[in-house]
């Protein structure tokens, strides 16, 4: 499959050179534009074609409850969604104990960063 990046990315650090995230697909749209009107020798653009096999697609499924994180099948990225602490917790503890990776979070950082703040309250309670 190509990889489509726009038309001057090569030139500025803005648009990417040396930045991958940044490296973004813009539509060509000036008048002159060769690489719109598609000539020879030009970088390719996204047009018709370029879609990949549904086998080899994988599908995204939003995460709200357990519920949804028991369903999920083998070729399908996981994000969980808009969520509360407490609910976000529990989800991320079953994928850990399920092995299942979420591509929006960073299971190991987000479960200890929510030990870090529930020891302080747990030694408040204790002093009272």
């Amino acid at each position: 499959m190509a990889k489509f990046l726009r038309r001057t990315w090569s030139r500025y650090g803005k648009l990417g050179k040396s930045k991958k995230k940044k490296q973004v697909w813009r539509k060509p749209k000036g008048r002159d534009n060769k690489m719109r009107e598609k000539r020879k020798g030009c970088p390719a653009s996204v047009s018709v074609g370029y879609k990949k096999k549904n086998s080899e697609r994988s599908k995204i499924r939003i995460i709200r409850n357990l519920k949804d994180l028991e369903k999920t099948k083998k070729n399908e990225i996981l994000v969980i969604g808009k969520l509360g602490k407490k609910k976000k917790i529990e989800i991320v503890k079953k994928a850990k104990e399920k092995n299942i990776a979420l591509q929006n979070i960073n299971i190991q950082k987000f479960l200890k960063k929510t030990e870090k703040l529930k020891t302080p309250e747990k030694e408040k309670e204790k002093k009272k």
